[in-house]
């Protein structure tokens, strides 16, 4: 994967435990403890071009000029059902995030996205946002849910999943060049129901406990 657009994020903590993610013997209870735990890490390289301002403070020792966030609103939208389980390591780097939700299901005959809720904050178009998925798998889904904010006049977007297809990143990148991709993997291809191989299996199932 060479497009510049995709940031594939190598750390070694987070190999280990997208591996244990992988594993289809890893309990429920501990897949919704690795996701959050890989969210937080990648967080990190997501947020790296937050802004920040320069500020005053008091240390015990002395006065010193310092960085803080400049405030900008950030809003992560994780895509229902599955996104949510991303949602609370990223909260943890930023709690005063607002969080909106689009509710999108796969239709399984044609695998095309079907809208079913949708609820953001005010004024998007102020906003730096993250799209969170587990799975870029066609493409579809991720670009529905662009499709939407677009609709919103949101400008500054980012789409985070945890494992990607080379078809799901060539779909979102000619629908939507500008916006980047950050991943912990890009694996090999889509099987003939759309599901990545080797991929997690389906995320919302083992997040939820459902079939």
């Amino acid at each position: 994967m060479t497009d510049k657009n995709v940031h594939i994020i190598d750390h070694p903590l987070i190999r280990h435990k997208l591996s244990h993610l992988r594993n289809k013997e890893t309990p429920g209870h501990v897949f919704r403890e690795l996701m959050r735990e890989i969210a937080l890490l990648l967080g990190y390289e997501v947020l790296r071009d937050l802004q920040t301002k320069e500020t005053t403070i008091e240390t015990p020792m002395e006065e010193m000029k310092t960085e803080v966030l400049d405030g900008r609103k950030l809003c992560i939208v994780p895509i229902l059902r599955a996104g949510n389980g991303l949602l609370n390591g990223l909260l943890e780097l930023m709690p005063l995030a607002e969080v909106g939700h689009i509710g999108l299901y796969r239709d399984p005959d044609t695998l095309i996205p079907v809208e079913y809720y949708l609820k953001l904050p005010d004024n998007m178009h102020e906003r730096q946002v993250i799209i969170v998925d587990p799975m870029l798998a066609t493409g579809k889904s991720a670009i529905a849910a662009i499709d939407r904010l677009r609709d919103q006049d949101t400008v500054n977007v980012k789409f985070l999943c945890l494992v990607a297809a080379p078809e799901g990143v060539a779909a979102l990148h000619e629908a939507y060049p500008d916006i980047p991709i950050y991943t912990a993997a890009v694996d090999r291809e889509l099987n003939e129901e759309g599901f990545i191989l080797p991929g997690i299996g389906d995320a919302g199932d083992r997040i939820y406990g459902t079939k």
